[in-house]
């Protein structure tokens, strides 16, 4: 991987880490596949929640 390549899969793994976008669908695979649940139960939460992933992961773990 050349300097270029691991600075751009650093900055996409950072975005990622923070927010879930989702007008992608690779990103929702990503998360539904993380989190174990399906499109929507992760569109609900995100409808609650908002899109940050630590505010999601708290909604989908508090049972709501």
């Amino acid at each position: 991987m050349s300097e270029d390549q691991a600075v751009t899969a650093a900055q996409d793994a950072s975005r990622e880490a923070t927010r879930i976008d989702l007008g992608s669908a690779a990103e929702v695979r990503r998360w539904t596949r993380e989190l174990g649940v399906s499109e929507e139960i992760l569109r609900e939460a995100i409808d609650h929640a908002g899109p940050e992933v630590e505010a999601v992961r708290h909604y989908l773990g508090s049972g709501s």
